[in-house]
């Protein structure tokens, strides 16, 4: 079993990869805006995406970001949010089905009568 940290990397690193694959000249205060992390977190988290090899940085003319630069998943890095995405959903399936459960069960103990 994945300690919760490792959980929370996990899941930071699948969304970032998500927003990059989406819009990949975003700049590193957007995204960290978006993910409610700090930009000294996400630029942590973008270094060790690219030292993973499943980022890197290319040299973009037209990009919004005053640098010029975009921030491209490699073919690894996108092999890599697939099997991130597998983990993430089948983790919050299981989360969903577990508040499910106590949902119906709060819900019954509402149904019952209140005996004085």
């Amino acid at each position: 079993m994945t300690s919760r940290r490792s959980q929370l990397q996990e899941d930071t690193y699948f969304r970032v990869l998500r927003m990059l694959q989406d819009n990949p000249d975003m700049t590193q205060r957007e995204i960290a805006e978006k993910l409610g992390i700090s930009t000294s977190g996400l630029n942590y988290c973008l270094k060790a995406l690219i030292d993973k090899g499943w980022v890197k940085v290319q040299n973009f003319s037209q990009s919004k970001n005053k640098f010029g630069y975009i921030y491209v998943l490699t073919p690894q890095g996108i092999a890599e949010k697939a099997v991130l995405t597998g983990s993430f959903l089948k983790r919050k399936m299981q989360e969903y089905e577990s508040l499910r459960a106590e949902i119906e069960a709060l819900q019954s103990d509402l149904a019952k009568p209140v005996s004085l």
